[in-house]
This record gives structure tokens, C-alpha cells and sequence, in this order.
């Protein structure tokens, strides 16, 4: 599936070198490549986290800082060359460096884990799609939790030149603000991979204090106005971003959320809804642009929506409890009609050792001749008048 994957975004990226108008690039850049991405981003981001359980938050984090070294290199590398020899020979040479992806999928094997079994008589099949996560109130807000942050994602990376420059930036100089971001975010990311990997609280309380100062950060960005303070904004909103961006995934694999085992089920689900903010996020924050003139409203949307995902991210764990609760509690009371329905069955069963005992036993044969014997002298005393009547 990787290899597919980086297949489709290599071709993706190669056959938008060609083309002559916008719907075309929307075909290529935006349907091949971009299902070639998802084909190659879940199962990677899967299998990594089914391998490791104790250092899974170290691992996913530096797995994921490569995409941060990518924004930092790539993008002005790229823009370097656009001016030399165009966007078309670029997207080219890019489409040839995405192929790696395919060698990439070569490297990896993936695990099934067997869930232990809950019972001799119960045989369980692993499925390719196991929905009864839609009935777990944790993923439910854990999910709507990712619905909303990503509203906080993706704005502020299209919109911190733009706002740098009504700050009275120069050009050249706001285009640095991405470069302290993405700079901020790997050093974020390698962080609570140490982190979480060191700390024996809930998982889901380290990341709920981050988006709560991701929030604080978002917020920022609309109050200051001179370079460094936009400079401290970036830096504190790419090392926080890095924290969220890097855990938020495989989070989904630790208990206090749905588990290792339906982590494959279920992240797809997650993305899924995710994904709906994504497409809404920067169209909603331009609207806000063009109906205030001002920059700062797409930062104000980023931050209100990431303000409700704290709100959900912290009812994941009283839905946790209630569930497991809930569960114990059927499984009391699954044992104790069962140990009733034993106990009926017990008493109402007839013990046939006791019936053949019965039988051989002198004293119910005593008492059997005893009535015989009775009966044939009533008999006989009814007999004797109706003799002496005919005589």
C-alpha cells in the first residue's frame, strides 16, 4: 500500500510539470498525488506505532520530525530554483524525489497483533474494518477534538506573511517566519517524544496542556506588532504545534483512547473527520479576511476552534472511565445470571442415583408387601358376607 502510495504521488507530481490549466493540476496535484499521500501517510504512521510499546511516543516523534526538516530545506531551496529554471522543471525534479517513497515501502513489514483470547470457547477473527469504535464515547471526542484543532493547524502557516507584512514587515523579511517555525517545531516534536516517554501520568493531560498554550499562542499573534514579538509568536506556536502534531495520531493507540489493537480500524475514521476541518480551516479563515480586513480575524477562528477541541480532548477520560465502568458492570451482572440460570438448572435436575437407591432399598419393599397384603385381606372380608348371603 506505501509502495502504491508513493507511486500515485510521484506520478501526481510529474504530470503537473505538463499540465496547461488549473483543472488539470486539480486532477493531478490534487487527486493523484493527494490519495497517493493517503495511502502511504496511515499505514506507515500504523504499523510504526504497532512495533513499539514502551518508547511509541519517542519513536512516532522523530519519524514525524521529518516533515519538519523537509519545510525548513525544501521550501526555500525550491523557491531558489523556481527563479532559475521554473515551476514546471520544479515540480519535476520534485516528483523524482518523492519516488523514494516506493523504496521506503520496501523497508516495511507489517504485525498483526492477536488479541488474547477472552474465553475457550470463544474464537475471534480479526476484521479489516471494525466500526464499533463509533460506539466508544472516548474516540467520539477524541475525534471531535481533532475536528477542531485542525481548524488551528493549517491557517496560521497561509497567513503569517500576510499578517507580518500589515505589521509593516518587509517581504523578505516576513517570509523568515515560516523557517522559525518549522526550526520550532522539530525541536517540539523530539521534545514530547522525551516527554511522554518519561512521564507516568495520562498521556492525554500532556496533550491537553499543550493545546491549551497552543490556544494562548494563537490568541498572541493578534495583539503584537513588532518583529519580535511575531518572532516569538512563530517559535512558540511551531514548538507547541510540533507537540500536538506528533502525538495526536498515535495517541489513539494507548489505552486511555481505544488501544493498540483497533488503532488500525480507527485511525482512518479519525483522519477521516479530521480531515473536514482541513478543507474548511483556511477557505474560513480567508472569508474572515475579506469580511474585516484584517489578518488577525483568521487567527481569531484558529484559536476559537482550538479553544472547543480543549473542551472535548478533556472529556475523553471521564468517557473512558464511564465505559470501562459500564463494562464491568455487565460483566457482574452477565455472571450472575449465569451462575443463577446454573443454579435452576441444578435444582430442577433429577437425581437418578437416588431413584435407583430408592428402589433397592428393603424398606419401600416392606412397605409394598405391607399394602399387598392388605389389599387381598379386604378382599377376602368383602367376599365372606356375600357367601354366607347365598347360603
Amino acid at each position: 500500500v506505501v509502495m502504491m502510495g508513493g507511486f500515485l504521488i510521484s506520478l501526481g507530481m510529474i504530470t503537473s510539470a505538463f499540465t496547461n490549466s488549473i483543472i488539470e493540476m486539480y486532477i493531478t496535484l490534487g487527486i493523484v498525488s493527494g490519495f497517493g499521500f493517503c495511502l502511504s501517510f496511515l499505514p506507515t504512521l500504523t504499523i510504526l506505532a504497532q512495533y513499539f510499546s514502551k518508547r511509541r511516543a519517542l519513536v512516532t516523534s522523530i519519524a514525524s520530525s521529518g516533515e519538519s526538516f523537509a519545510i525548513f530545506a525544501f521550501a526555500p531551496a525550491f523557491t531558489r530554483l523556481k527563479e532559475h529554471i521554473g515551476w514546471r522543471y520544479c515540480l519535476l525534479i520534485l516528483g523524482v524525489i518523492q519516488a523514494s517513497v516506493i523504496g521506503c515501502g520496501l523497508l516495511l513489514r507489517p504485525i498483526i497483533i492477536q488479541p488474547e483470547p477472552a474465553g475457550p470457547l470463544q474464537l475471534s477473527t480479526p476484521k479489516l474494518l471494525d466500526f464499533s469504535v463509533l460506539k466508544d464515547g472516548a474516540f467520539i471526542w477524541y475525534s471531535l477534538f481533532g475536528l477542531f484543532a485542525t481548524l488551528g493547524f493549517f491557517a496560521p502557516q497561509l497567513y503569517i506573511i500576510e499578517l507580518s507584512k500589515s505589521r509593516g514587515l518587509e517581504p523578505a523579511v516576513a517570509s523568515y517566519m515560516l523557517s522559525v517555525m518549522a526550526v520550532a517545531e522539530i525541536f517540539g516534536r523530539l521534545s514530547i517524544g522525551v516527554v511522554l516517554n518519561k512521564v507516568r501520568c495520562k498521556k492525554t493531560l500532556v496533550l491537553l496542556g499543550c493545546v491549551v498554550l497552543l490556544s494562548l499562542v494563537l490568541v498572541a499573534f493578534t495583539v503584537v506588532w513588532e518583529f519580535w514579538g511575531l518572532v516569538v509568536c512563530c517559535a512558540l506556536y511551531g514548538f507547541f504545534m510540533g507537540t500536538v502534531g506528533s502525538t495526536h495520531i498515535p495517541l489513539l493507540a494507548e489505552e486511555e483512547v481505544v488501544g493498540i489493537q483497533k488503532m488500525p480500524s480507527c485511525v482512518g475514521v479519525y483522519v477521516f473527520i479530521q480531515s473536514f476541518a482541513g478543507l474548511a480551516g483556511p477557505p474560513l479563515g480567508g472569508v474572515l479576511v475579506d469580511v474585516t480586513h484584517n489578518y488577525g480575524a483568521a487567527f481569531y477562528s484558529c484559536a476559537a476552534g482550538m479553544g472547543v477541541s480543549v473542551v472535548c480532548l478533556a472529556l475523553v477520560s471521564p468517557a473512558k472511565s464511564k465505559m470501562c465502568q459500564r463494562c464491568i458492570r455487565n460483566q457482574e451482572e452477565s455472571k450472575n445470571t449465569d451462575k443463577e440460570e446454573k443454579m435452576s438448572q441444578d435444582s430442577d435436575q433429577v437425581d437418578f442415583l437416588e431413584v435407583d437407591l430408592a428402589e433397592d432399598s428393603p424398606v419401600p419393599q416392606a412397605e409394598d408387601q405391607n399394602s399387598l397384603s392388605s389389599s387381598q385381606e379386604r378382599a377376602r372380608n368383602k367376599a365372606e358376607p356375600r357367601g354366607l348371603h347365598e347360603l
